[in-house]
């Protein structure tokens, strides 16, 4: 990440959060029943410990063509590297295959918004792309407060990733009372997140799949 987050972030974040669903949604068309969802996602920069938190704005448009579905990357204030476009496009096709019932036609579109332009060439944002898919493929929200990080794996699971104090202070900052990371995570020699836990104020879980984090993401099973 190539930002720090200035102290009024979070107001001004959820004001481009806002206008970006208008603004996708305008994109679908008047005609189509399009679903949104909004994908937290937490990042580390070297800067400092602080942390730097992302909205993804997924949208399907339900529409007939194309067909098979299609994913659209937009960027708009976060650009995303290889690594991460790599593993967007593994989780879309980890969606799909999970919701066998879903007719995949159209076009998914994902806008990553953040405070100020920003750079992502990490995979830890992998774990909650892949949720976000599947709920919008569902038609199914992602609860409020409750954050992901972890890489996608082929399988489901959710591998390691870096910096969890970092992004775990980003998500704090936000509101965001319950964190999700990687199973194994939690005790580390190299942080204390049951102090950091305590001194924020906040719940961190671990989860090894991805059907563990939908169902504390959403509510719902997979």
């Amino acid at each position: 990440m190539s930002a720090e987050p200035r102290p009024d972030s979070r107001t001004a974040l959820l004001g481009v959060v806002r206008a970006a669903a208008t603004f996708l949604a305008l994109a679908a068309g008047p005609a189509t029943a399009e679903n949104i969802v909004e994908v937290p996602v937490l990042a580390a920069i070297q800067a400092n410990n602080r942390g730097v938190f992302e909205v993804m704005m997924v949208m399907w448009d339900q529409k007939p063509e194309p067909d098979p579905v299609a994913l659209r990357w937009h960027d708009a204030g976060v650009s995303l590297q290889d690594a991460l476009l790599d593993s967007m496009a593994h989780a879309f096709r980890y969606a799909v295959d999970r919701t066998p019932t879903v007719r995949h036609t159209g076009t998914v579109s994902v806008q990553g918004l953040a405070y100020a332009r920003t750079s992502t060439d990490g995979t830890s944002a992998g774990a909650a792309m892949a949720v976000g898919f599947i709920a919008v493929l569902k038609g199914e929200p992602i609860l409020r407060g409750v954050a992901l990080t972890g890489t996608f794996q082929p399988d489901g699971r959710i591998g390691p990733v870096g910096a969890v104090p970092d992004k775990i202070r980003a998500a704090a900052r936000e509101g965001y009372r319950t964190v999700l990371i990687p199973a194994g995570q939690l005790v580390d020699p190299r942080w204390n997140l049951t102090g950091l836990a305590l001194e924020l104020n906040v719940t961190v879980k671990e989860v090894a799949t991805i059907d563990e984090a939908y169902e504390l993401m959403t509510g719902r099973r997979l």
